[in-house]
């Protein structure tokens, strides 16, 4: 893996996380029971971003350590990926 390579892994495995743990602990408006007049009742209540920000890049950086530590350490190859087919056959 080399360093663009590490660099698209993080930034994929960071949007994903965030889509994961921006629903963790959700709260809408209709069920806070104050709905502010213009937007829908499924609004969130409090998204508390920043919070949710800073769990994203320290669960997608724990993430990406543990990828980066099986690619770099060449226990799964190119050529291993290449034949998995054939463990399956």
């Amino acid at each position: 893996m080399n360093l663009t390579g590490g660099i698209v892994l993080y930034a994929v495995l960071w949007f994903l996380t965030l889509f994961i743990v921006i629903l963790v602990g959700q709260q809408s408006q209709q069920d806070a029971g104050e709905v502010v007049p213009g937007t829908p009742a499924g609004a969130p209540a409090d998204l508390r971003l920043k919070r949710k920000l800073i769990w994203t890049t320290a669960i997608s950086a724990v993430i990406w350590a543990a990828i980066a530590f099986v690619i770099l350490g060449g226990f799964i190859t190119r050529g291993d990926i290449a034949n998995l087919d054939r463990m399956f056959r």
